[in-house]
C-alpha cells in the first residue's frame, strides 16, 4: 500500500468551508479513482494546518492519479483557502492495524 500525504495551511475562518468541500465533493471523487483505499483529513482548528492522508493499493496507482491530473483538480476547490500552498509526500505503508 502507498500513501499520499498532502499538508494544508488553511485560513481559521475558511476550515468549516474546507472541510465541507472535502467531504462533499472531493471524499466521493477520490472512490472512484483506481487504486483507492481510504481518505483520513485532520485538522488543528487554531492553526488552519490540515493533513489529507489518502491511501491506494501501489505507488504506481497514486502516481497515474496524479499523472491523470485528478489530483490537481481537487487541490483547486479549496485553494481560494490557502494561506500558503499545500506540501505533497509520499510514502510506503510498512505497517496497518
Amino acid at each position: 500500500m502507498f500513501a499520499r500525504q498532502t499538508t494544508f495551511h488553511y485560513k481559521i475562518a475558511g476550515l468549516d468551508n474546507a472541510i465541507k468541500i472535502i467531504k462533499e465533493s472531493i471524499v466521493s471523487e477520490a472512490k472512484s479513482q483506481k487504486g483507492y483505499h481510504g481518505f483520513y483529513f485532520m485538522i488543528d482548528r487554531k492553526t488552519g494546518k490540515a493533513v489529507a492522508i489518502v491511501l491506494w493499493d501501489t505507488e504506481k496507482d497514486a502516481i497515474a492519479n496524479e499523472k491523470s491530473h485528478y489530483y490537481q483538480e481537487q487541490l483547486v476547490k479549496t485553494m481560494h483557502l490557502y494561506r500558503e500552498p499545500p506540501i505533497r509526500e509520499g510514502y510506503e505503508v510498512v505497517i496497518q492495524e
